[in-house]
């Protein structure tokens, strides 16, 4: 009974740990999340990779990388120019002025050197001397001045006309006037250049050529762009002292001009430079209002020194019209001398007459050609002689 007894327990314990060993065997496992991996950019084929600038842009991720540094450009330094002296200029272009003069000269002496001068000949002389803008009243003074003398000397030999004619020339032109251009400084204050005229008659170009003529005779310029109606204008200014070394004081476009002038002469008075040119807007003498801003500039350039010289330029070409220009020019700002540019190109040299007898204003700067040297000291005598052509002409 024993026996039996313990081969049941036997049993029973077997039964118990194979019971165990099963639920041991089919226990579920635990399960664990698969790890995240971090998201990365999509990659291109190597010929279809984005270059390297730019932003780039996937669904989780912005790259914002900086594009190469670009090489820096030099910046281009106009070379500056040595202009000449201006001594002898005017002698050097005597053969332009008179290509342009002589068929007037020519033709006054085939009229004097006839035989017979009678009423007829004395006509033609008077229209010829009109046509150049002599102008009326000076062209019969000097008509009936030559009369008397031809009467007087009762000779018509080419040398004497000659003679007559380039004295009388002369008398008209005015060889006495004093045509000094005031640009030396004074003290510790620099000369102040005042450019005044109307549109298309080459008023900022004679700036231009007149600073670069003072450069030449060893001076120190500034100049000032006060024309700000055109902006133009300014550049082309800011071109010719690029050129010659000569600083430009200018503004945006539509700046008030008398500022300008002043801000010029502040930055002469500063720099300690010789002479300041103002170029000023080219207005139509028609306009009160825009006169009226001109003699503004003035004004103000003379709260910080004196207008030492108020250049009005003229055309050549316009004739009699130049001359009311100049009058209406005169009674605002106190005109102190005349241009005259594209002398070259006409035979109306007349104009120098009739400007100086209206105006007892002296011709002092010609402009005869385009070129950057091509602005001369206005001679008298040199310019007669070349309407007159070779004969007596000073060497």
């Amino acid at each position: 009974m024993d026996g039996y007894l313990g081969i049941i327990l036997i049993v029973i314990l077997v039964a118990l740990l194979a019971t165990g060993g099963m639920f041991l065997l089919f226990r579920p496992r635990e399960r664990h999340a698969p790890p995240v991996k971090p998201p990365q950019a999509p990659t291109l084929p190597e010929r279809e990779q984005a270059p390297p600038t730019g932003v780039i842009e996937d669904d989780t991720v912005t790259t914002t990388i900086p594009p190469p540094a670009r090489p820096v450009e030099p910046v281009v330094v106009p070379e500056i120019e040595i202009p000449p002296p201006s001594a002898g200029r005017m002698v050097r272009l005597r053969a332009r002025l008179a290509r342009s003069q002589t068929s007037l000269g020519k033709g006054l002496l085939e009229l004097l050197s006839r035989d017979r001068l009678d009423d007829d000949v004395w006509d033609e002389v008077e229209d010829t001397l009109i046509t150049a803008d002599v102008g009326v009243g000076p062209t019969r003074a000097m008509v009936e001045e030559l009369r008397t003398k031809v009467k007087v000397l009762g000779s018509r030999d080419h040398g004497e006309v000659r003679g007559l004619l380039r004295e009388q020339l002369l008398t008209l032109i005015g060889a006495d006037m004093d045509r000094t251009l005031h640009t030396a400084p004074h003290g510790e204050r620099p000369a102040v250049v005042l450019v005044v005229g109307v549109n298309g008659t080459g008023k900022t170009t004679t700036t231009g050529k007149l600073a670069r003529a003072l450069i030449g005779d060893g001076r120190k310029v500034v100049l000032g762009a006060a024309d700000t109606f055109r902006a133009a204008a300014a550049d082309q200014l800011q071109t010719w002292g690029e050129r010659v070394g000569a600083e430009v004081v200018r503004k945006d476009e539509g700046a008030d001009p008398a500022s300008v002038a002043f801000d010029a002469v502040s930055k002469g008075i500063d720099d300690k430079v010789d002479t300041v040119i103002v170029d000023t807007a080219g207005r139509l003498h028609t306009k009160t209002g825009l006169m009226d801003e001109l003699g503004k500039v003035k004004r103000v350039i003379e709260k910080k020194a004196t207008v030492d010289e108020v250049l009005l330029v003229l055309d050549a070409t316009t004739g009699q019209n130049g001359l009311r220009q100049a009058q209406v020019f005169a009674e605002v700002v106190n005109v102190t001398g005349i241009v005259l540019t594209k002398l070259d190109g006409t035979a109306k040299g007349g104009i120098v007459v009739s400007v100086q007898r209206e105006l007892g204003v002296p011709v002092k700067l010609v402009g005869l050609g385009e070129g950057p040297d091509d602005l001369a000291p206005f001679d008298a005598e040199v310019f007669v002689d070349a309407i007159l052509g070779n004969g007596d002409a000073r060497p």
